[in-house]
Protein backbone atom coordinates (compact mmCIF):
# COMPACT_ATOMS: atom_id res chain seq x y z
CA UNK A 1 0.00 0.00 0.00
CA UNK A 2 3.00 2.75 0.57
CA UNK A 3 4.70 1.81 -2.85
CA UNK A 4 0.77 2.46 -4.25
CA UNK A 5 0.49 5.76 -2.50
CA UNK A 6 4.22 6.90 -3.28
CA UNK A 7 3.18 6.11 -7.25
CA UNK A 8 0.22 7.74 -6.58
CA UNK A 9 1.92 11.12 -5.44
CA UNK A 10 4.91 10.84 -8.18
CA UNK A 11 1.51 10.64 -10.57
CA UNK A 12 0.33 13.75 -9.26
CA UNK A 13 3.80 14.94 -9.92
CA UNK A 14 3.39 13.72 -13.91
CA UNK A 15 -0.28 15.49 -14.13
CA UNK A 16 1.42 18.08 -13.63
CA UNK A 17 4.13 18.04 -15.37
CA UNK A 18 2.27 16.63 -18.73
CA UNK A 19 -1.14 19.03 -18.29
CA UNK A 20 1.32 21.75 -18.00
CA UNK A 21 3.64 21.17 -21.17
CA UNK A 22 0.51 19.80 -22.88
CA UNK A 23 -1.19 23.50 -22.17
CA UNK A 24 1.58 25.16 -22.96
CA UNK A 25 2.82 23.33 -26.16
CA UNK A 26 -1.19 23.37 -27.50
CA UNK A 27 -2.41 26.86 -26.00
CA UNK A 28 0.76 28.64 -26.01
CA UNK A 29 2.75 27.51 -28.36
CA UNK A 30 0.24 26.46 -30.86
CA UNK A 31 1.31 23.67 -31.72
CA UNK A 32 -1.35 20.76 -33.30
CA UNK A 33 -3.06 19.04 -29.63
CA UNK A 34 -2.02 15.80 -30.75
CA UNK A 35 1.76 16.34 -31.12
CA UNK A 36 1.16 18.37 -27.83
CA UNK A 37 -0.56 15.00 -25.93
CA UNK A 38 3.23 13.25 -27.32
CA UNK A 39 5.17 15.93 -25.90
CA UNK A 40 3.75 16.59 -22.72
CA UNK A 41 3.70 12.78 -21.73
CA UNK A 42 7.36 12.54 -23.01
CA UNK A 43 8.02 14.97 -20.32
CA UNK A 44 6.46 12.59 -17.56
CA UNK A 45 7.60 9.73 -19.16
CA UNK A 46 11.36 11.50 -17.79
CA UNK A 47 10.26 12.62 -14.66
CA UNK A 48 8.73 9.70 -13.78
CA UNK A 49 11.42 6.87 -14.39
CA UNK A 50 13.52 9.08 -11.92
CA UNK A 51 11.23 9.05 -9.21
CA UNK A 52 9.78 5.32 -9.93
CA UNK A 53 13.31 3.83 -10.13
CA UNK A 54 14.15 5.87 -6.85
CA UNK A 55 12.08 6.44 -4.80
CA UNK A 56 9.01 4.51 -5.31
CA UNK A 57 10.33 0.48 -6.40
CA UNK A 58 13.51 1.54 -5.02
CA UNK A 59 14.92 -0.30 -7.60
CA UNK A 60 18.93 -1.47 -7.08
CA UNK A 61 19.09 -3.26 -10.70
CA UNK A 62 20.70 -1.88 -13.76
CA UNK A 63 19.15 1.67 -15.27
CA UNK A 64 19.76 0.41 -18.57
CA UNK A 65 17.58 -2.55 -18.64
CA UNK A 66 15.14 -1.08 -16.59
CA UNK A 67 14.38 2.31 -18.76
CA UNK A 68 14.17 0.15 -21.91
CA UNK A 69 11.29 -2.05 -20.05
CA UNK A 70 9.91 1.37 -18.52
CA UNK A 71 10.24 2.48 -22.23
CA UNK A 72 8.29 -0.61 -23.49
CA UNK A 73 5.33 -0.11 -20.89
CA UNK A 74 5.24 3.70 -22.21
CA UNK A 75 4.44 3.21 -25.48
CA UNK A 76 1.93 0.19 -24.49
CA UNK A 77 -0.12 2.14 -22.13
CA UNK A 78 0.70 5.37 -24.01
CA UNK A 79 -0.93 3.57 -26.48
CA UNK A 80 -4.04 2.51 -24.31
CA UNK A 81 -3.98 6.27 -23.37
CA UNK A 82 -4.11 7.76 -27.15
CA UNK A 83 -6.64 5.24 -28.24
CA UNK A 84 -8.94 6.33 -24.89
CA UNK A 85 -8.69 10.29 -25.57
CA UNK A 86 -9.29 9.56 -29.97
CA UNK A 87 -12.65 7.74 -28.91
CA UNK A 88 -14.11 10.22 -26.45
CA UNK A 89 -12.92 12.84 -28.44
CA UNK A 90 -13.80 11.85 -32.52
CA UNK A 91 -15.97 8.78 -32.68
CA UNK A 92 -18.49 10.29 -28.88
CA UNK A 93 -18.05 13.98 -30.07
CA UNK A 94 -16.79 15.01 -26.74
CA UNK A 95 -14.66 17.43 -28.57
CA UNK A 96 -17.02 19.82 -29.77
CA UNK A 97 -17.88 20.45 -26.29
CA UNK A 98 -16.89 23.51 -24.26
CA UNK A 99 -18.11 24.11 -20.14
CA UNK A 100 -17.54 27.32 -18.80
CA UNK A 101 -16.98 27.61 -15.22
CA UNK A 102 -16.55 31.33 -14.44
CA UNK A 103 -13.94 32.65 -16.04
CA UNK A 104 -12.30 28.81 -16.59
CA UNK A 105 -13.81 26.41 -19.54
CA UNK A 106 -12.98 22.57 -20.31
CA UNK A 107 -13.57 21.72 -23.67
CA UNK A 108 -14.19 18.14 -24.38
CA UNK A 109 -10.74 17.36 -25.04
CA UNK A 110 -9.17 18.40 -22.11
CA UNK A 111 -11.86 16.38 -20.69
CA UNK A 112 -11.33 13.50 -22.38
CA UNK A 113 -7.40 13.87 -21.55
CA UNK A 114 -8.15 13.91 -17.87
CA UNK A 115 -9.58 10.09 -18.35
CA UNK A 116 -6.85 9.28 -20.30
CA UNK A 117 -4.23 10.04 -18.16
CA UNK A 118 -6.32 7.87 -15.39
CA UNK A 119 -6.44 4.93 -17.44
CA UNK A 120 -2.63 5.50 -18.58
CA UNK A 121 -1.76 6.00 -14.70
CA UNK A 122 -3.54 2.42 -13.53
CA UNK A 123 -1.86 0.52 -16.74
CA UNK A 124 1.75 2.08 -15.80
CA UNK A 125 1.27 0.94 -12.26
CA UNK A 126 0.49 -2.48 -13.16
CA UNK A 127 2.92 -2.92 -15.82
CA UNK A 128 5.87 -1.38 -13.58
CA UNK A 129 5.27 -3.51 -10.69
CA UNK A 130 5.56 -6.67 -12.77
CA UNK A 131 7.48 -5.98 -15.43
CA UNK A 132 9.78 -2.92 -14.85
CA UNK A 133 11.00 -3.09 -10.94
CA UNK A 134 9.93 -6.48 -10.24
Amino acid sequence: MRQFIRYLLVGVINTLVTLIVIYVCKSILDINQWVSNAIGYVAGLINSFIWNKNWVFKSPNGAMAEAVKFGIGFIVCYGIQLFVVWFLDTPMDLGSIVWHFGIWSLSGYGLATIIGMGVYTMCNFVYNRLITFK
